[in-house]
Parts: structure tokens; sequence; C-alpha cells
């Protein structure tokens, strides 16, 4: 996957995260959960990258190696810090991570256990920029009521605790929180499932805004293909730790070049119940990550598949503008995008 350097906020190559399987009184090492398995893809500057999957493939623990809450068993990431300049950020030490961090953010799932509950809003927003001493003082406190109002809470709430708010709110407040050192890049991991319909359309909606009036780029992680289409500008799927395809939305929906991608776009819900649904069934169980298959790892359940696909690795490659598909027959295939299933 080529693209110039210089377009680029994020660029994501070889990325592994490899679990230990430990076992005995001894705790032997005997294997390895493969939960991110040589991940490649890039994300440019103001753009939306939409990264969709079942549970469990993998998607949360990529975003998370990205940020380096946990640390990758290889791989690079390279990131645009204020300066113009592509750092490694799998090589910096503590003192520079720490100054680059300000430039990269979480937006975590759960808008419940994300939020300390013995802390008030204004401590919870202020805490990133006291421990990065960007403000102190009343600047704190105006700093933070301007966060609260631009994400649309009333500054007469500082002093009130998380339980006093709705789910929604406290979304809006973990908002508040990621984007207080002013970020450039932010992991929104989840940021509406546990939210009502109604409540993440409107998240969703402050996130759009936000991003247009800050400049931002999101690597959005969600599992909902419906959210996944309205929010982002290129999607990657994902499959048992590795990408499967990468494309312009428009383009992913329309026409998917890999199998997994047409069986998830059949599982999206149709709006009109007078139209009937022709949902692809998968067959057989997602691969184990700890012990997936030889070749491809959707073989087993690919109504495709053929002696190729059992025995060596599709890489991801190029099948069209901006479209990558690691699948042997991806130029080949007929399949059927969002519109016609």
């Amino acid at each position: 996957m080529t693209v110039q350097t210089d377009e680029l906020i994020l660029d994501v190559s070889y990325m592994r995260k490899y679990f230990p399987i430990k076992k005995g009184f001894l705790q032997k090492n005997v294997g390895y959960v493969k939960a991110v398995d040589d991940v490649h893809f890039h994300i440019r500057p103001g753009e939306t990258f939409g990264l969709v999957g079942e549970s469990g493939c993998g998607k949360t623990t990529l975003g998370r190696c990205i940020l380096r809450a946990i640390e990758p068993t290889s791989g690079s990431v390279r990131f645009r810090d204020r300066q113009g300049h592509m750092q490694e950020v799998l090589q910096l030490d503590a003192k520079d991570l720490r100054a680059i961090r300000r430039d990269m953010q979480l937006i975590f799932q759960d808008p419940y256990s994300s939020l300390n509950p013995r802390m008030t809003v204004l401590n919870i927003i202020a805490e990133p920029l006291v421990c990065n001493g960007m403000a102190h003082g009343p600047e704190l406190k105006e700093r933070v009521a301007d966060l609260m109002e631009m994400v649309g809470l009333n500054s007469r709430h500082l002093e009130r605790y998380p339980h006093a708010f709705s789910g929604g709110q406290r979304q809006r407040i973990g908002i508040a929180r990621a984007l207080a050192t002013n970020p450039k890049f932010i992991v929104c991991d989840e940021a509406v499932s546990a939210l009502d319909v109604s409540v993440q359309a409107q998240i969703i909606n402050l996130l759009q805004d936000l991003q247009e009036k800050l400049n931002l780029s999101y690597l959005f992680i969600s599992h909902d293909l419906g959210v996944i289409q309205h929010i982002s500008n290129r999607v990657g799927v994902m499959y048992v730790g590795k990408m499967v395809e990468t494309a312009a939305t428009k383009d992913l929906f329309a026409a998917p070049k890999h199998p997994y991608t047409e069986a998830l776009l059949s599982a999206k819900p149709v709006p009109d119940p007078r139209k009937k649904s022709n949902r692809i069934i998968l067959q057989g169980e997602v691969a184990n990550p700890a012990n997936p298959p030889s070749g491809c790892y959707f073989h087993p359940r690919c109504a495709y598949a053929k002696d190729i696909c059992r025995n060596q690795t599709p890489d991801l490659k190029q099948v069209g503008d901006g479209h990558y598909a690691a699948c042997h027959f991806a130029g080949e295939l007929d399949l059927r995008g969002a519109a016609s299933i």
C-alpha cells in the first residue's frame, strides 16, 4: 500500500500484537494469541478512517497499540507532530511519548466506567491540562468551561459529579476531556455503541462538527455498519487480527472485493420492513487467533475458497483506485454491495 507520506497524519505498517499463552506451574509460554497480525493502513489530515469487524477481531487492540496504551509486539506507527515531522511513535522514550500524546487522544466506549465517580466534571476535564502543565488557576477553569460549552454542556455544572449526568452527557464529558490538549488525532473506540440510537446521532453530529471546526482526524472503531457508513471517509475491515479490505466508504459499500466484507454488508439492517433481507449466513466459527488456519484465515467459512486459499496467505493488494483487498480472487469475484443485498 503506497501513498505519499507528506499527505498523511498517521501511517501504520506491519503492526502486530501477540499475547503470550502461559500454562503450568512455571507459566511456560506455549503459544500466542495473534490479536493484531501484520496490519497496514494510513489516515490523512481531517479524515475519518472507519474500522469495522466482528467482536474480538482486534479493532480495539489495534487502536490502543497505535497510542501505545498497550505495547505492540512489532510494527511501525508514524505520526505527524506539531512541527510537521513524521515521528516513529514506537521508538519514542517516555518524555517524547508524553509530549506527542497531547496530539493523540482516546474516547472510550463506556461513558459510565471511563469517568472517575469521585471527581467533579471540572477535575475530570482539567486533568490532562494539569498533567501536561498547559493551564492552571483561573485560566484552567476558563478553559474547562469553554470545553464544556464546545461539547454542548452547561458550564454551570462544573462542580457536579458524573452520576448527575445521563449516558450521552457523560460521553460529551469524555469528548471534552479528549479535546483538552488540542489534539490532532483521536481514536474513537466504539464511542457511541453504549448509547441510545437518538443519542448516538447527536454524538456523531457533534464529532463531525468538532472535526470540521478543529481539523481533527479520527480512527473510528465500530461494529455498526450504519454508523461507519455515515461518518467515515474510508473504511478498513478486520477479520481475526488482519486487515482484509480498505477502500473509500462509497466504493466499499457499493462494490466490496472481499467475501467477508460482502457477508458483513448483508447483515446491515434494512429500514424498509417490506423489503426482504438477503443476508449471507456464514458457516462454521470465527477462526481462533491462538491457532488460526493455514492460508487465508477466512477460507473455512468462504463460499469462494479454492486450494490456493487453504495453502497461501493472500497479501493486501490494490484492486482499484485506493481499494485494497486481501483475497486471491479479489479482481475476479462479482460480490454484492449493500445496495443490492
